[in-house]
């Protein structure tokens, strides 16, 4: 992989996965070549990932590419860094999650996005869930948070919940920067 020029090779996917959608093949299976997806394993991305953000720019405008970009940047960064380039086995169980009306410190969703995002750093989504899907996106606006600042946020507090929830606490009053 070229690690200088990556982001290039990662629009072009995306591209792709945007102009295939928008023709109106909706089998994700048909997407990506070999080379495509291997590419996509080694930032730490899957193909299911790629088409849903495509199906969700191509059906609401949103997310652009630049912010599936710094989304992948920074889960490409933790594989690379603390995950020394090896992909975790383990998947997130969408079961488990809270329910989308659940709350923390009176915020809504919240609960349900960190370990959301959780899984996205570590590359242990399941199929079925998105991290940065409508309702993530919804959170994220009401709560003026990008959706590659909350990762960066849920990595520095790994194994901090309580320091997650008090830095969106403290966005959504205004003393965060």
């Amino acid at each position: 992989m070229n690690h200088y020029n990556y982001q290039k090779t990662l629009q072009a996917v995306w591209q792709k996965a945007v102009d295939i959608y928008r023709s109106g093949n909706e089998d994700v299976k048909t997407y990506f070549d070999k080379q495509e997806l291997e590419f996509l394993a080694s930032i730490g991305a899957s193909a299911q990932e790629i088409f849903d953000f495509a199906e969700d720019f191509v059906s609401g405008g949103e997310p652009d590419f630049t912010t599936v970009a710094m989304i992948h940047d920074v889960r490409r960064a933790y594989l690379r860094e603390q995950q020394h380039g090896n992909s975790s086995k383990a998947m997130l169980d969408p079961s488990t999650l809270p329910a989308k009306d659940s709350e923390a410190e009176g915020i809504r969703w919240l609960p349900r996005i960190i370990p959301k995002a959780k899984a996205k750093l570590r590359g242990e989504l399941h199929p079925d869930v998105m991290y940065s899907c409508g309702g993530d996106r919804n959170f994220l606006k009401t709560n003026d948070i990008h959706p590659a600042e909350f990762l960066r946020v849920v990595w520095e507090n790994e194994d901090k919940e309580s320091a997650i929830v008090d830095w969106v606490v403290n966005r959504v009053r205004g003393d965060s920067a």
